[in-house]
């Protein structure tokens, strides 16, 4: 038994072994495509409605993989605003501009970041007095309805049959990230493919053991 044990876990890791990094979940840029639960619909609402900040310009921050990228893109395709992604890499003389330009030609202007001020480091003092009188959106980590239905959708995007069940077992079992859910969805898809496997509980509990994504926690 134990050698069966043993050899099923090779098998998974040869597997994994073929997985990279960075994981990228290419996606529709509509905001039907865009799944909204308690997790991010504070930012999602907020985003949605330029018309009620208190200036022409906001900042949408959240983990990486979020989805704060394609909100972004979906803002600017519906207001007409501008988007700037990875806000905080950019020269602040040239976010500095767009911000007071956001202003003056009165469409929106949304910044998009890992973390916001005073986290993200601002050094340019004009700059910093307008970013802290700019709200700021947060996506928070996926709950467990978004984790359900982000394994939904990512498996069936990839031709994969996934019951409920074992859909329930991951998302009550894994580290609460993006990029956790991604890892797992990327490892049993390659496990899956590469040993002619259907996706069941059994191979998602190999798959979470060998990544070690299990909540230590739960």
């Amino acid at each position: 038994m134990f050698r069966k044990a043993a050899a099923r876990s090779a098998s998974v890791a040869s597997a994994m072994s073929q997985i990279a990094l960075p994981f990228d979940w290419p996606a529709p840029e509509d905001a039907e495509s865009y799944i909204v639960t308690a997790a991010n619909r504070a930012a999602v609402d907020g985003v949605d409605r330029p018309g009620s900040w208190p200036v022409r310009s906001a900042i949408l921050t959240g983990p990486r993989k979020s989805g704060r990228s394609l909100l972004g893109r979906i803002f600017a395709a519906k207001t007409g605003g501008t988007f700037i992604d990875d806000a905080e890499q950019h020269k602040e003389a040239d976010l500095f501009h767009r911000w007071n330009l956001a202003q003056e030609e009165r469409k929106p202007l949304l910044l998009v970041a890992l973390s916001p001020p005073p986290v993200w480091k601002v050094r340019l003092p004009d700059l910093a007095s307008r970013l802290s009188a700019t709200p700021v959106f947060t996506i928070n980590e996926p709950d467990d309805t978004l984790a359900r239905m982000l394994l939904e959708k990512q498996f069936a995007r990839r031709g994969l049959q996934i019951t409920p069940e074992t859909t329930a077992y991951i998302a009550s079992r894994i580290e609460r990230s993006y990029i956790a859910l991604m890892r797992i969805i990327d490892a049993i898809d390659t496990v899956a493919l590469s040993q002619h496997r259907a996706v069941t509980t059994r191979l998602a509990r190999a798959v979470l053991e060998e990544q070690h994504l299990m909540d230590e926690t739960d």
